[in-house]
């Protein structure tokens, strides 16, 4: 039923996404939910009903339209990935801020998100895609310059990327990729092979308004490379100031520009190469490793919140924001944590659990995993069996309480 007041429309509201309805409260602003797919996706928790007003399942354009016509919403966006391009549809039809539909593909794409950089003049990865293994393994080849990237066309969370450093590898990770399915559930009808990009990968995020890209953070990446896949560790929030942080924001405003990102957020990881920095993906849509509280704290503000200021009041996001950068608090850091073990958790330990979350510099922890819950060795972000986040006074304090909980990680479930 239409309510009384703006309205927000979200497509696609998984995961971090959820922290979106609450941000646009506390602008009196409500949210309608659209959901891209019959089902929901069943990889995630389906977003809460209590935080939407709606939930619109989505058959075609000219329905959902007329549907959200009765609310005049302020605007439409993805809350994941998958609901960009119908994000980007619905928004465009109902004459809202809109990044349009010209470059949707572009923006969930990989492939086409770095032919689009090439053609407007941005550095980005030699690539090449196929729906034959073979093909593939001849372009790698042919290349003889080891080793390579295999990865999906369009997924998420490191899902079914693998690092190769031989032919045979090339093409035994592009038969599995081209006999599955991504992180969405769709199936892998072409794979991915990329250059391998050298140097050390960030995490840029930003929020835009009318072409104008506020960066509202940048993270320093630090990964341990496993069997060809390379699993996340830690995240490292740096100053605004420090190398290569200037660089690569400036870079990264040409990326979003040239995928003609010009509302809303975007989250950018990139690899600071020997020839400079190069784009691994954009997603336009939040960070999934953004949690509010800790943002607010460590930044003075957080994705969710300025996405929501961007849209319900633009004169004064863009008056605060516009096209500057973030301004640092104190330290942080986001620590993803990896696992051997292999079985069913009978129990989690409590103890252990409040031993993490009372050290000083510990903000909160995040179980992935439950009683009763199946527990794998990690191999991509899906199998990481928890999330600490931290922040302290200095970085030292917070690199010590790192390796406090990295002692303490394999006592928290019991196997």
């Amino acid at each position: 039923m239409p309510v009384n007041g703006p309205v927000a429309v979200i497509v696609d509201g998984y995961y971090n996404a959820a922290a979106l309805p609450p941000a646009f409260a506390r602008r009196g602003v409500s949210v309608v939910h659209v959901q891209s797919t019959p089902e929901p996706i069943p990889s995630w928790t389906p977003p809460d009903p209590a935080a939407y007003q709606e939930n619109i399942v989505h058959t075609d354009d000219e329905s959902t339209v007329a549907q959200l016509k009765a609310y005049d919403p302020l605007c439409v966006i993805a809350g994941q990935e998958p609901g960009v391009p119908l994000a980007d549809s619905l928004s465009e039809r109902l004459g809202l801020p809109t990044n349009g539909s010209r470059l949707s593909d572009a923006r969930r794409n990989k492939f086409a998100m770095a032919e689009a950089l090439r053609a407007a003049g941005v550095r980005s990865a030699a690539q090449f895609q196929s729906d034959r293994a073979d093909a593939v393994v001849r372009w790698a080849e042919a290349r003889g310059d080891h080793p390579v990237v295999v990865k999906p066309l369009s997924s998420c969370n490191t899902d079914g990327v693998v690092i190769c450093s031989t032919l045979e590898e090339v093409r035994r990770a592009a038969e599995q990729l081209l006999a599955g399915r991504d992180s969405f559930g769709l199936r892998n009808t072409k794979v991915l092979v990329q250059e391998y990009l050298d140097g050390d990968e960030y995490i840029v995020d930003t929020v835009s308004r009318d072409g104008q890209h506020f960066v509202s953070s940048v993270w320093k990446y630090e990964k341990n490379l496993v069997n060809g896949k390379n699993l996340y560790d830690k995240d490292i929030l740096l100053r605004p100031d420090e190398p290569p942080v200037p660089e690569l924001t400036r870079y990264v405003r040409t990326v979003l520009d040239a995928l003609d990102i010009r509302h809303g957020a975007a989250h950018s990881e990139v690899k600071m190469t020997s020839a400079g920095p190069v784009l691994v993906e954009t997603g336009a849509r939040i960070s999934g490793g953004m949690l509010p509280s800790l943002h607010d704290e460590c930044l003075g503000q957080n994705q969710a919140d300025l996405v929501a200021m961007a849209f319900a009041e633009p004169e004064r996001f863009l008056e605060r924001y516009g096209a500057g950068t973030y301004r640092p608090r104190r330290p942080a850091m986001g620590y993803t944590v990896a696992t051997t073990a292999d079985g069913i958790v009978r129990a989690i330990d409590e103890d252990v659990v409040a031993r993490i979350n009372t050290l000083p510099t510990v903000h909160r922890t995040v179980l992935n995993l439950a009683p009763g819950q199946r527990i794998r060795p990690t191999v991509d972000l899906a199998t990481c069996t928890m999330r600490v986040y931290l922040t302290g006074r200095t970085q030292e304090e917070i690199l010590a309480d790192y390796a406090r909980v990295r002692a303490l990680k394999d006592s928290v479930y019991q196997v």
